[in-house]
């Protein structure tokens, strides 16, 4: 497998990662609130697990070829931004985690003594899990110790993140704050078709820098308006306390 490949292959998984870790953070919030269920449960527990599949490929993956000592200076540079990228991800991933953990020992389903949040928030959230599983809604049959064996299943996973994250540490030393961005925020994460967006907007880069250069002069008007404005409410006050 070329090196084109394996990075445009890390990209994807990378990107896939980063929908699924951001429709499990949209779902977290919503654990202990009103819209709360056995089957918002069991779609956290899937997107989790289905999180940690993505993460265990593109781990390998970047593991394999930083070490690679063959590899270019430039290819390394691009792969431990992935990297840097993926990092972040996981401990956004393992953050999440623990916050369902604390909220589902906080709430849980089966305590009619808990009171739920009123968060506003109604109806299912089977349409959120679906966006980031590609699964169809789903019905669960109702389990008594939801509670106990979720959590520990949960807990378990947590742990298991943490270990992830510490083997890419120990194997792979890429320091954070040595690795330059050349990119702008997200763009190692764009699609192909978001990419092609881009290049139509450079495309009309005159008329950009016409209306780059209009909202300047509208913020410069704005900013010696504000300043006359400031020295009269000065003036004003020197008037008053003279008078007084």
């Amino acid at each position: 497998m070329g090196i084109k490949m394996v990075k445009d292959e890390c990209q994807m998984l990378l990107e896939a990662l980063n929908k699924v870790s951001a429709c499990y953070r949209h779902l977290v919030i919503c654990v202990g609130g009103t819209s709360d269920s056995q089957n918002l449960r069991e779609e956290l527990k899937k997107i989790r697990r289905k999180a940690r599949v993505l993460a265990v490929a593109n781990k390998t993956r970047l593991i394999t070829i930083l070490r690679d000592k063959t590899i270019t200076k430039d290819d390394r540079a691009e792969f431990e931004r992935l990297w840097v990228l993926f990092s972040v991800c996981m401990e956004i991933l393992e953050f999440d985690m623990r916050r369902a953990l604390e909220l589902g020992h906080e709430f849980p389903l089966n305590d009619p003594t808990k009171h739920r949040i009123q968060t506003g928030m109604i109806g299912s959230t089977s349409v959120v899990a679906a966006r980031g599983m590609n699964i169809p809604n789903m019905k669960y049959e109702e389990r008594s110790n939801i509670d106990t064996v979720d959590l520990n299943d949960l807990e378990q996973e947590i742990n298991e993140v943490a270990e992830m994250t510490y083997e890419m540490e120990m194997k792979v030393n890429v320091l954070q704050w040595t690795v330059e961005a050349k990119q702008g925020p997200g763009s190692e994460l764009k699609s192909t078709a978001n990419a092609g967006a881009s290049l139509a907007v450079r495309s009309v880069s005159g008329r950009g820098n016409d209306q780059l250069c209009h909202c300047d002069a509208s913020k410069v008007v704005a900013g010696v308006m504000f300043g006359a404005v400031v020295i009269i409410a000065i003036v004003l006050a020197v008037c008053v306390v003279k008078l007084s």
